[in-house]
């Protein structure tokens, strides 16, 4: 798969319980992206950070939070990311979604040569 030099960055923040359907949302979000046949998505896992209501969610000893920030990260041509938007909207209940312009360097695989 190729990516043109110019692409877009999707950034999905949500919470880590979070859920689509029973199952965790961003499980559910990669999943979709995967079956789109984008190019990749990268789960990010946030040590500590806070949303629209300010709630602080940390994994310090005496704040142990069960719902820490986690990051979604796709980046594609402009057209996949835009066909994957409405799926996604219908997915997140509660959370943030960027997306920005970004210059591909290097998008490539081992095949496996030596």
């Amino acid at each position: 798969m190729r990516l043109p030099s110019e692409a877009q960055c999707l950034r999905i923040f949500i919470g880590e319980t979070d859920k689509h359907h029973g199952r965790p949302l961003y499980e559910a979000i990669v999943e979709g992206a995967r079956n789109r046949d984008m190019a990749g998505a990268t789960v990010l896992r946030g040590c500590e950070g806070f949303g629209a209501r300010s709630r602080i969610h940390t994994t310090k000893v005496l704040r142990l939070s069960t719902d820490l920030p986690m990051v979604i990260e796709i980046v594609d041509a402009p057209e996949k990311i835009a066909a994957f938007l409405p799926e996604l909207d219908e997915m997140i209940g509660e959370g943030l979604v960027t997306l920005e312009t970004v210059k591909v360097i290097t998008y490539r695989h081992d095949s496996g040569k030596a």
